[in-house]
């Protein structure tokens, strides 16, 4: 009786440590690649830094300076800063791991439906950065200088806060330029009907202005820059849903009318 249970056992434990081994492997392999970008940037990381610090220099007074107030502050900031580049730059291949790993268990047609997700993923990803980087940083900061003018306040920041802040917008512009990539799938899923993303777009304008109000600098040209392309892009996002599944929705919907 003990043989035969053991040898069915045998094949499922088998795979499910094969399993286990391969995504172990995978994560090594994404993890290197990322070290491996890192290693190859960490040479430029204060000009890296600079680079980022940019869209602030340029909008500062003619005295104004950036400062640090840790200790380390100077070597790690540059740091982080060049190791979320070599993250950035090595996303394809991190990706390229997860999807070698989860392919196997997927339906022909859900293979063909994640390549070019994962590809407009990272593409919208990146434009939310550059979006942010050259027209929401110096606008900002622009605004931010004009407030402080009055006040004879001295404009400064330290380099670990401009860190922080400068991510938090990086991901709120990326996250919000995936807002198409999230109505498609809706949609190409059935969770929703174009016609009922149609129909909440009175509330998805509140919760954008929402969000831009929580994430953004509370001054209203700040929020309008987040809330505006949320908007856009959620119409965007439904005009995609309609080339992507709108004739199969009006194929269904015809025999049912029948």
């Amino acid at each position: 009786m003990s043989d035969p249970q053991h040898t069915k056992e045998e094949p499922v434990e088998e795979t499910f440590i094969s399993h286990l081994v391969e995504l172990r492997d995978r994560i090594i392999r994404a993890g290197a690649s990322v070290i491996v970008v890192f290693i190859a940037l960490v040479y430029w990381a204060p000009d890296i830094f600079k680079l980022l610090a940019r869209p602030l220099m340029q909008n500062l007074p003619a005295d104004g300076k950036m400062i640090v107030t840790d200790v380390t502050g100077s070597f790690f900031v540059p740091m982080k800063v060049t190791m979320l580049v070599a993250f950035v730059i090595a996303l394809p291949f991190v990706l390229y791991q997860v999807w070698a790993f989860v392919a196997p268990g997927l339906y022909q047609h859900e293979k063909k439906l994640v390549g070019p997700l994962v590809f407009s993923s990272y593409t919208l990803f990146l434009c939310g950065m550059a979006f942010a980087y050259f027209v929401v940083f110096p606008t900002i900061f622009r605004v931010m200088a004009h407030y402080n003018a009055p006040l004879g306040a001295e404009m400064t920041t330290d380099i670990d806060n401009y860190l922080s802040f400068v991510l938090t917008m990086f991901i709120a512009f990326g996250v919000t330029f995936e807002v198409p990539i999230v109505v498609v799938l809706l949609a190409r899923m059935g969770v929703v009907s174009i016609q009922k993303l149609k129909q909440i777009r009175p509330y998805v304008i509140v919760g954008a202005f929402i969000i831009s109000a929580v994430v953004t600098p509370p001054d209203v040209f700040s929020q309008l820059i987040l809330a505006i392309p949320l908007v856009i892009l959620y119409e965007a996002g439904i005009i995609a849903a309609r080339l992507v599944v709108g004739k199969e929705q009006v194929k269904n919907e015809e025999p049912a009318a029948e």
